[in-house]
């Protein structure tokens, strides 16, 4: 089956969660290409996951993400539960990858951005980034509490993977990067550079999951004020102005790029989560909802943009990697900004992949789906895929589809504890349980 076995139509009556058998199928077949990224894509002696991939050959090196391994993980539930892989080959790849996991040298129990999936040495990110990151290992964690929600069988492998995962999730020392419970959490440490980058996770951003896990943690967590008093007192992270509009309760003007709707979300159930700083499911709807409006209104004149090809956030482009927003918008549509959309404005998302299919399909779908991002006013289409983006793809859409992500992390007993401790309600949370770190 391929993108050409589908018609060019939209059931106009459609709810969500009820396309018809054809939109439904197309989901199917763009979830399983995509994720074979981190099946067939992936760095094979570690099994983890590449930071990109090229549209043909596999990258001459060994450096892999951690942030995006993460997605991998939660991408091969998703390819367990629909049944393009066994449980066995998930649980006999995981195994591989925790290998590689408990070999690398960890910063206080936290991984860096990039590591060598031969070596497990470290890969800096940059001159001072030569250590820790606590976002990108909160994205890895957000996966392996996942798997460990999910393989849950009293089978010596899913015993063992379970172990294994909770040794790595116990050494993750979160109140090590609140340097001594004050009232920030610091992105990075290094043992050479210290504190140097001195970059504190505070405004509306991809951190919100980091203060969660944080909070959580049974033998390492951080007082509530560090969510408080450190990230939601950043200057860019209460907003209530309208844009088309669109009153958007937290970020920066305009919203800035999609991931941030995404990235915390593909665990995170926003689904009536609610603490005194706004409802998150109204805040990501409204945020996708002004980055569509933006690319259908059409502001710059860029060729293509309407309301069958939208979605900017952060990608490769003609002039390498941006953070691509309303307010920074070059012209570069990035597929994955409105394809992990499905669970916030579903017939916008539809209505963009079906746009999709009608791009030229030799340059922008191929062996792991779309390509990366394009730009119609260069004719550029970038050759290559990012884990970091085409992982939500088939998360998002699963949560769309089933909710499976959102209900296994939303389960963990670490999360549960976190989300109380910082004042959160949700469905999910049962009141007066978990109010301390909790093992499991």
């Amino acid at each position: 089956m391929s993108l050409t076995d589908f018609p060019m139509t939209l059931k106009s009556d459609a709810h969500p969660g009820q396309f018809s058998e054809a939109d439904e199928e197309l989901l199917e077949l763009i979830q399983r290409q995509t994720f074979r990224f981190f099946w067939e894509g992936a760095h094979q002696p570690s099994g983890l996951a590449r930071d990109r991939q090229k549209t043909t050959g596999d990258p001459d090196n060994d450096l892999v993400a951690i942030g995006g391994s993460g997605f991998g993980i939660m991408s091969m539930i998703v390819a367990v539960e629909r049944n393009w892989i066994s449980r066995e080959a998930a649980t006999a790849r995981l195994d591989t990858m925790l290998f590689c996991l408990e070999r690398t040298p960890r910063y206080r129990g936290m991984f860096p951005h990039f590591i060598n999936g031969r070596t497990g040495e470290t890969i800096p990110f940059g001159r001072k980034d030569d250590g820790g990151d606590v976002v990108e290992s909160t994205l890895l964690f957000q996966g392996l509490l996942c798997a460990r929600q999910y393989f849950d069988r009293e089978t010596d492998a899913e015993r063992s993977l379970r172990d294994r995962i909770n040794r790595l999730w116990l050494e993750a020392e979160w109140n090590w990067y609140n340097r001594g419970r004050g009232k920030h959490l610091y992105w990075h440490w290094s043992p050479k550079y210290g504190w140097a980058m001195n970059r504190k996770i505070t405004g509306w951003n991809e951190g919100l999951l980091a203060f969660v896990l944080a909070a959580g943690s049974p033998d390492h967590s951080v007082d509530a004020e560090a969510y408080h008093e450190g990230f939601a007192s950043g200057a860019d992270f209460q907003n209530g102005r309208r844009y088309h509009g669109i009153e958007l309760p937290l970020g920066v003007d305009h919203g800035g790029p999609l991931f941030i709707a995404q990235y915390s979300f593909c665990g995170l159930d926003p689904r009536g989560l609610m603490d005194r700083y706004a409802d998150y499911w109204q805040q990501n709807v409204r945020h996708t909802l002004i980055n569509h409006a933006h690319c259908v209104a059409n502001p710059h004149g860029h060729d293509g943009y309407g309301p069958d090809c939208w979605g900017l956030t952060s990608s490769h482009g003609p002039k390498g990697y941006v953070a691509h927003a309303p307010g920074k918008d070059f012209g570069v549509i990035t597929p994955s900004a409105a394809l992990s959309s499905f669970p916030y404005a579903p017939y916008a998302a539809m209505r963009a992949l079906r746009g999709f299919m009608t791009k030229p399909k030799n340059r922008i779908w191929g062996r792991f789906g779309f390509i990366d991002a394009f730009c119609e006013n260069l004719d550029w289409y970038a050759r290559t895929y990012l884990a970091i983006n085409q992982g939500p793809i088939v998360i998002m859409i699963e949560n769309f589809r089933s909710g499976l992500l959102w209900n296994l992390f939303m389960k963990a007993p670490e999360v549960q504890a976190g989300l109380l401790k910082l004042g959160f309600s949700s469905p999910h949370l049962v009141e007066g349980q978990f109010c301390t770190g909790a093992r499991v």
